[in-house]
């Protein structure tokens, strides 16, 4: 009998090896010359009124590219033929800023109509909530399409839990042919902003079932979560994820190895051997976690489907389409996809 392969198996083999060869920096350069300056601008502004709201724009670029790759179809909202992205299990309640993309798209949209993509925005916003808040800065690829359709159900099998260990999150990142460093420099991405008590009750009172609190976490921080975080507790509550958490530094790591990771999914990159290395690496090098961390950026902004796209005039929906061509050419009607 031939052996099926998982549709999500198959979804993963097409996207790592679907890179765009016509992402390169600078491809605005002609059509929206001031497309990063302007971007960056928004950026700042939406840092001065809220610190947390850049780091929220730029963990997008990791829910947004690792759901069918960098498409910016984590901006789609709900309509009534399509369940997208933003109420899946890693999103609800979770992801949160699409007020400031939409605060970049309209600028944009003002300045060269029709041209930069949403996809491309989140690719430009993330690199400059980190380079605002004192951490690297790179040159971008740019030329994304944006997607015409969105999936809860594809986002729901692919994104990680905060439950997740490292051995579970190694193997995930190695689908996407990121590495082991990849993997822990990226989770550097939690050097700056806030999770919610919901991602670590279970740690504070049920740690693998035991009925117990997880034993990495150190005893004077536990009882700091204890008070942020009782059982009665509204669970959107929420709290640093390091001890500087509007700044992008290495204290992150700091506090994994002293046994202050507020996630499981962080403090598990200590505890396991395989991990624990560049954890000690980046505590002690900050140097060495900017460079590993903005080049884990750029390969997972690589990723890539390879399905057709378009450059959305309003991140949280797809453009219009004639009628005229819906009728000419029904089979090219993407599934799930409403058209007005």
């Amino acid at each position: 009998m031939a052996m099926v392969m998982p549709l999500f198996l198959i979804f993963l083999l097409h996207i790592t090896s679907a890179t765009s060869p016509d992402l390169r920096p600078g491809f605005y350069s002609k059509t929206c010359p001031q497309s990063e300056i302007i971007v960056r601008d928004v950026m700042k502004k939406a840092l001065a009124r809220e610190a947390r709201s850049v780091a929220s724009v730029m963990r997008l670029q990791f829910h947004d590219c690792f759901v069918n790759g960098c498409d910016g179809s984590v901006l789609l909202d709900d309509t009534p033929t399509m369940l997208g992205e933003k109420l899946s299990l890693s999103n609800i309640n979770s992801l949160r800023s699409f007020e400031v993309v939409d605060q970049v798209k309209e600028a944009l949209e003002k300045a060269c109509p029709g041209v930069v993509s949403c996809a491309d925005i989140i690719i430009m916003a993330s690199r400059d909530a980190v380079a605002l808040t004192g951490g690297p800065d790179w040159e971008v690829r740019l030329g994304r399409l944006d997607s015409l359709s969105a999936s809860q159900e594809d986002s729901d099998d692919i994104m990680p839990s905060p439950r997740a260990n490292a051995s579970y999150l190694i193997d995930l990142f190695q689908k996407f042919n990121l590495t082991v460093k990849d993997l822990v420099a990226l989770s550097g991405s939690h050097s700056i902003g806030q999770g919610r008590c919901f991602s670590i009750m279970f740690r504070l009172y049920n740690q693998s079932g035991t009925g117990r609190p997880d034993p990495a976490i150190d005893p004077t921080y536990r009882e700091e979560l204890n008070r942020l975080c009782p059982l009665d507790v509204d669970q959107n509550v929420t709290g640093n994820l390091d001890s500087t958490p509007v700044v992008f530094d290495n204290q992150y790591f700091k506090d994994l190895v002293a046994g202050r990771g507020f996630l499981n999914s962080d403090q598990t990159l200590f505890t396991f051997p395989q991990t624990r290395e560049f954890v000690r690496l980046f505590s002690k090098h900050q140097n060495e976690f900017f460079k590993a961390f903005a080049e884990g950026m750029v390969k997972m902004g690589d990723l890539q489907s390879g399905r057709p796209g378009e450059v959305r005039t309003n991140c949280r929906v797809v453009n219009a389409r004639p009628v005229h061509l819906l009728l000419e050419y029904p089979d090219k009607m993407e599934n799930n996809v409403e058209y007005m």
